[in-house]
């Protein structure tokens, strides 16, 4: 042909139409194995945490829900399911505020509740007021970050054990400068026994539990922009007005996960009291988590300690639900 050049294909003739490579109808080829393997890769990396999860958490959660309802009683414990089963016999007898056993569930229900609710009160505060107070620069702020993370760093035996000693009525800390020194008591007090057990417990949780608040309000109040600060300042905004006004807003969600962290950590802290005190709580510092161990291994009934766990998982899903269903409408109601 004159002119024009002619870039033919030879098809063979098939008695079917063609077919364009990228077409719809085109068939295509198997997928790449390499494309496979990076697809699962992912699921392979968290296949481990899945597993860990399953052994340490869900598989106990699961056993300890089955033996509620069971009658596992020291007969039973060389072979456990071969316990009779109870139904809800065990739910009954531990909810029968009637009975002794009852009464004093619910006494240490009530006692744990006071007790968590000042213990995380106040280690939003302290850490709060702390968090706030190192946002200046001063001389020596470095050293008083790492000093106010020490309780939060040690051991928490190491710690609690250090307490019990200095609780001591007779060669203690606490007394030798209350009574000896500072002479505000008639005489030592016993802090570990009695009434004042609940305070001694208390000083300590809020002791240790207040340096994680003050790491996570520090952390928070990083994100907050100065120029925030400078512009009320501007506006004649003292400094009470721009913690009520500027830092508390802007820590609403921060201060949303750290309390209810703080709540399942005091709620369920059985390291405390029972180092603190021993395997017998006194009556004021009777904390659910303590009673449930006493019910299970006192009277070595595990069936209803099985029980009163399972109500406290309840109770703490409950919370937590109830707790964030209302964050989350106080949230979406403040972005509107």
């Amino acid at each position: 042909m004159s002119g024009t050049l002619m870039n033919t294909t030879a098809v063979p003739d098939t008695g079917e139409p063609a077919v364009r490579k990228n077409s719809p109808g085109a068939v295509r080829g198997p997928r790449r194995p390499g494309r496979a393997r990076r697809t699962a890769l992912p699921y392979l990396l968290l296949l481990p945490a899945l597993l860990l999860e399953i052994l340490i958490h869900l598989l106990p959660i699961v056993i300890g829900v089955v033996m509620s309802f069971k009658e596992l009683t020291q007969f039973y414990l060389r072979d456990w399911g071969a316990a009779p089963w109870r139904g809800l016999d065990n739910f009954r007898f531990a909810v029968d505020f009637d009975t002794p056993a009852g009464e004093s569930l619910l006494k240490s229900f009530t006692t744990t509740c006071l007790f968590t609710v000042l213990s995380v009160g106040l280690c939003w505060l302290l850490g709060t007021a702390a968090a706030v107070f190192m946002q200046e620069t001063f001389k020596g702020r470095g050293f008083l970050r790492a000093l106010f993370l020490v309780p939060y760093a040690l051991p928490v035996y190491a710690a609690v054990i250090t307490w019990a000693f200095m609780f001591q009525r007779d060669n203690g800390l606490i007394n030798h400068v209350l009574h000896d020194q500072l002479g505000l008591t008639d005489s030592p007090s016993f802090w570990l026994i009695g009434d004042n057990s609940f305070w001694a417990l208390l000083i300590v949780s809020v002791w240790k539990g207040w340096p994680f608040a003050f790491l996570i309000i520090m952390a928070g109040l990083q994100n907050i922009p100065k120029e925030l600060y400078e512009a009320g300042a501007l506006d004649g905004a003292g400094v009470w007005q721009q913690i009520r006004k500027i830092t508390l807003p802007s820590l609403r969600s921060v201060n949303q996960v750290l309390v209810l962290v703080l709540f399942l950590w005091t709620f369920n802290d059985f390291n405390t009291p029972f180092v603190l005190f021993g395997k017998s709580a006194p009556e004021a510092a009777d904390l659910i988590s303590i009673h449930i161990y006493q019910s299970s291994f006192a009277t070595w009934n595990f069936g209803a300690g099985a029980a009163m766990s399972v109500l406290l998982l309840l109770f703490l899903l409950l919370v937590t639900g109830v707790y964030l269903f209302f964050t989350s409408r106080g949230r979406k109601a403040t972005d509107a």
